[in-house]
């Protein structure tokens, strides 16, 4: 439980800390801003005694520092670092900043470090004392409880080989702090490794071109360690798949009889719709429901949620119970299909001329309502369809028997039925899983065939997939066409920095009020059709779209490509240096990928070249 105690205040944790010889530490603090408020508290309280027998070995290990990276002269901590020996450490400063804090504390010169606990899994030097402030931690998407190997890691930073006979952890009091919960963990074993593998264009690609086919693809990503837990559950119904085979063919045996598998398999699917086809009706109300939704629900169609004239959406595709729309204010959607009220009758290719007429035809009453049909009028008579369903079944029967014989083996075919329906059931499931590991890939595989990069019916890479295949980035779809438009082309260097720095951005991050050029506006204004087309096949066939583009990242991006110095960026973007210093880095490398395409697309390439070369300036390397 949480005891909602208060917080103890930096200076005096401490103080506390040295007063019971347990420094240096780590403090691991939740959020940036309160590691950088904690170093400068302690610094700044006037009970807090700094080893000043170390000053000057830290004042010579700056000034060197700062001979290869004189950025870390302006930090504002910089005498906070040097006299008091305390220092924040999170993501938000330069990576040059970082760097020496490390060498400080390795060296042993540092008293203390306030640090987020992302830090912990990042870097290699360890402290006399851990510090863990609270049981929970911060993640993109708010709070959260600290895992299992998340504490491992921090924990993990206490005791320095060499010096300390043991390391000390020490669970300061707080409102978030939960004692129980912590000793849990620290008992608990290492969190399930997880694998970073997944399906994306580009991984697809280079392996359709490395292996020559979807089957071989296929293969290759079912050995991947990310479908290990999916690999041993298909291994382990192999097995059983094989034992019931073997078991079921040596009772398929009578004399003179010898019935296949097969023959037995495909007996029981006919006779059990034959069953199905002879059980009196009705179905429920909703059952009967969902199946006309199932039968009627098909992309190209418009539908909606209520029997008021608003809120139409006009399905993309159908995952099972899963139905993939766009509404009609041209933003995605998905729905279950149970949500579903009324279906349309007409159906429009998925382009975006007929996208714009479903919804005018819908406004306007050009298109009925599909009327959903009665519960009476499905109780008809299935005499015909059992007829046709008899003389397969006859046809399980081994065509050389008669008499005795034949009549053994029907039945023997009627006993043995559950058995071969169990077999089938497993190969189903082996089928589903492998299909499962499978799916990501062919729903990219579908994108890329539409946008030309991959030939699905002839399974082969193409000439354009051949160089997108080389572009390890974010995004490459969007990428690849801004190549084929030929943007990089048209736009001075600084331009292609925002317009790619908007592509390769996280979306959700905000770089200040600087505002693109009007040139590069108007090019991202205009290529947002090029986004929509993707986002609109992408949800076609099933793949998450891309997140929008990012125009404070252009933004900033070009300033800083057009020659702002980085003191200049920093005060008109009011982010954070450590953000700054992440989005150009990946604007930049994202460049030289576009620019290793010399044969391919050869202006382009230098162009990317050129403003990659002015993006990667110190401070950013």
């Amino acid at each position: 439980m949480k005891y909602n105690l208060p917080d103890i205040p930096p200076p005096k944790l401490i103080t506390a800390l040295r007063n019971h010889d347990l420094l240096p530490a780590i403090v691991f603090v939740p959020s940036r801003r309160k590691c950088d408020e904690s170093a400068t508290e302690v610094a700044l309280d006037k009970t807090f005694r700094a080893d000043q027998s170390k000053r000057s070995e830290r004042q010579s290990l700056f000034d060197r520092f700062a001979e290869e990276s004189p950025e870390v002269r302006r930090h504002k901590h910089r005498n906070i670092l040097v006299n008091a020996g305390i220092a924040s450490h999170h993501a938000g400063h330069l990576p040059s900043w970082k760097l020496l804090v490390e060498l400080m504390m390795s060296s042993g010169l540092l008293n203390a470090i306030f640090a987020t606990s992302t830090v912990a899994a990042g870097v290699d030097f360890p402290a006399r004392t851990v510090v863990v402030l609270n049981s929970d931690t911060r993640g993109n998407d708010g709070w959260r409880p600290l895992t299992a190997s998340e504490l491992q890691q921090m924990t993990g930073r206490a005791g320095r080989r060499g010096k300390d006979n043991v390391g000390f952890i020490v669970l300061a009091p707080g409102k978030f702090q939960d004692p129980a919960k912590i000793a849990e963990l620290l008992g608990s074993p290492s969190d399930h490794l997880e694998s970073k593998f997944r399906a994306t264009y580009t991984s697809l690609l280079n392996l359709l071109d490395a292996f020559d086919s979807f089957d071989q693809v296929r293969s290759i990503a079912e050995k991947s360690f990310a479908f290990r837990d999916i690999s041993h559950q298909i291994a382990s119904l192999k097995d059983k798949e094989e034992k019931s085979k073997n078991s079921l063919r040596k009772q398929l045996k009578i004399p003179g009889v010898e019935i296949p598998i097969e023959n037995a398999i495909g007996f029981e699917r006919l006779s059990a719709a034959r069953s199905r086809l002879q059980e009196k009706l009705p179905e429920t109300r909703a059952e009967m429901r969902y199946a006309w939704l199932q039968e009627n629900v098909e992309p190209g169609r418009v539908i909606s949620k209520g029997k008021s004239n608003r809120h139409f959406q006009l399905v993309l595709n159908v995952f099972g119970d899963k139905v993939m729309t766009m509404r009609d204010d041209g933003r995605g959607s998905s729905i279950s299909l149970s949500k579903i009220k009324r279906v349309f009758a007409k159906k429009y290719p998925l382009e975006e001329d007929s996208v714009d007429k479903a919804f005018e035809d819908i406004f306007e009453g050009r298109n009925p309502v599909i009327k959903e049909p009665k519960l009476s009028q499905k109780k008809e008579d299935p005499g015909d369809a059992v007829e046709i369903l008899d003389s397969l079944l006859a046809l399980m029967v081994p065509e050389n028997l008669e008499g005795d014989e034949k009549r053994a083996a029907e039945a023997l075919l009627w006993d043995k039925a559950e058995d071969a329906y169990k077999l089938e059931r497993v190969r189903r499931d082996i089928e589903n899983l492998r299909r499962g590991i499978w799916v990501p890939f062919e729903q990219r595989a579908r994108v890329l065939d539409y946008f030309g990069y991959l030939d699905f019916a002839k399974q082969r890479v193409t000439e354009d997939g051949e160089w997108l295949a080389d572009l390890r980035l974010d995004r490459p779809l969007l990428v690849g066409e801004a190549l084929k438009e030929g943007i990089f082309e048209e736009l001075s260097t600084g331009e292609i920095a925002g317009f790619m720095a908007a592509i390769a951005s996280d979306p959700d991050r905000d770089y200040g009020n600087l505002n693109p050029t009007s040139r590069l506006l108007q090019v991202l204004t205009e290529f947002e059709d090029v986004i929509y087309d993707v986002a609109r096949v992408e949800w076609e066939f099933g793949v998450e779209p891309s997140d929008e583009i990012n125009l404070s990242a252009a933004a900033a991006a070009e300033n800083w490509a057009q020659g702002s110095t980085w003191e200049s960026l920093v005060r008109s973007t009011r982010a954070e240096e450590g953000d700054l210093v992440r989005l150009l880095s990946r604007t930049g490398e994202a460049l030289m990928q576009i620019a290793q395409l010399r044969s391919s697309q050869p202006d382009s390439a230098l162009a990317a070249r050129e403003a990659s070369e002015i993006i990667l300036r110190d401070p950013i390397r």
